[in-house]
């Protein structure tokens, strides 16, 4: 049986209700305990703050947040990385999320809690980043020192 794609899903349907896998959107998604919701995007273009499904050729799907707008795309992070995701072109998005799932209760992302949260997630880029680097950076260190010594 051929597996469906999402946006072959989200085309028929309108939107996609599913689980997430990976650590990169935490603390918003927990892999195996949350579930996100997608809805198909309209003719506008995306904002900054939109978390958006999107394509990685060849076949990988990724939901992370944009965090700003080009004339010819986008640069995304995912809430836990501190990697940019460069030049993600409008054809590139499939869909936007509209809600998530936790505990078993949906929210909207118009719910003030959300919209607090994305507020400061996006303005806290470069300290959230910076110490996520520093912590690599120590880490790496005190591994080197442990081998050496």
């Amino acid at each position: 049986m051929d597996k469906i794609r999402y946006e072959d899903y989200i085309e028929k349907n309108g939107s996609l209700t599913y689980t997430n896998v990976g650590v990169s959107m935490l603390p918003l998604l927990r892999q195996g305990k949350d579930m996100f919701i997608v809805s198909k995007r309209g003719i506008e273009r995306c904002k900054v703050g939109d978390v958006v499904l999107y394509r990685r050729p060849p076949d990988h799907y990724v939901l992370h947040r944009i965090i700003q707008v080009c004339p010819d795309g986008y640069v995304i992070l995912g809430d836990n990385c501190v990697n940019k995701e460069y030049s993600i072109k409008d054809e590139d998005i499939i869909a936007v999320m509209t809600g998530y799932v936790r505990g078993g209760k949906e929210h909207s992302i118009s719910e003030r809690g959300y919209r607090l949260y994305s507020f400061v997630w996006l303005h806290t880029i470069p300290l959230r980043t910076g110490i996520k680097r520093t912590k690599i950076k120590v880490k790496r260190w005190i591994k080197k020192r442990m081998r050496n010594s």
